[in-house]
C-alpha cells in the first residue's frame, strides 16, 4: 500500500473538509503492512488518538452461511487499532489482548468503516475501542476492543528474530 493510496483513500473532499491528517508512524507502519494492504484496506484518517479504516467486502470474503467471515471483520478492527495506537514516538505499540462482540452480518458490496478510539494510557499499556460499522445505514456490526502494549523495540528483535 503507498502512502498516497493510504492518505486519500479516494474521498471526495471540498476546502471546507481537507483530506483528514495520516499521522507518519501511521502511514509507515500502513505501507509496510501487506495483510491489511491484501485486504483492501485503507486508512482514511489517523490522528490524535483515533483512526478511521475502510474495507469493501469481497465475495472472496463471504463464509458458507453467506455473510462476511466474522475473523475478516476482526482484522479491519485490528487494523484500525493499530491506526489508533502506533501514532507518536516512543516505539512500537503492539495488541496484548483483544475481543470481539458481532452484531449484525456484513454482505459482499458492504463497504465497512471501523472507527478505533484508544482511550486511556497506563504505563506502556492502553485501552482502544473500535466500532465496524456498514457505511451505507451506519448499521452497527461489530464492536472490539483491544489492549495494547508499548514495546522499546520492533518485536521481530523482542521474540530474538531478525527483522526481513
Amino acid at each position: 500500500m503507498t502512502s498516497e493510496t493510504t492518505r486519500t483513500a479516494e474521498i471526495p473532499r471540498t476546502p471546507e473538509s481537507p483530506v483528514p491528517p495520516v499521522e507518519p508512524p501511521v502511514a509507515a507502519l500502513f505501507d509496510q503492512d501487506a495483510a491489511s494492504a491484501a485486504l483492501g484496506i485503507e486508512v482514511l484518517e489517523a490522528a490524535g488518538g483515533s483512526a478511521r479504516l475502510r474495507m469493501r467486502v469481497r465475495p472472496d470474503m463471504v463464509q458458507g452461511h453467506g455473510s462476511c467471515h466474522g475473523g475478516l471483520l476482526f482484522t479491519l478492527a485490528d487494523s484500525a487499532f493499530a491506526a489508533a495506537c502506533n501514532q507518536g514516538d516512543g516505539g512500537p505499540v503492539v495488541g496484548a489482548s483483544a475481543e470481539i462482540t458481532w452484531v449484525a452480518p456484513a454482505f459482499a458490496g458492504d463497504v465497512l468503516e471501523a472507527e478505533a478510539v484508544e482511550h486511556t494510557r497506563f504505563g506502556r499499556n492502553g485501552v482502544t475501542d473500535v466500532t465496524v460499522r456498514r457505511a451505507a445505514d451506519g448499521a452497527v456490526l461489530a464492536l472490539f476492543r483491544g489492549r495494547s502494549l508499548r514495546l522499546s523495540q520492533g518485536p521481530a528483535t523482542v521474540a530474538g528474530v531478525a527483522a526481513p
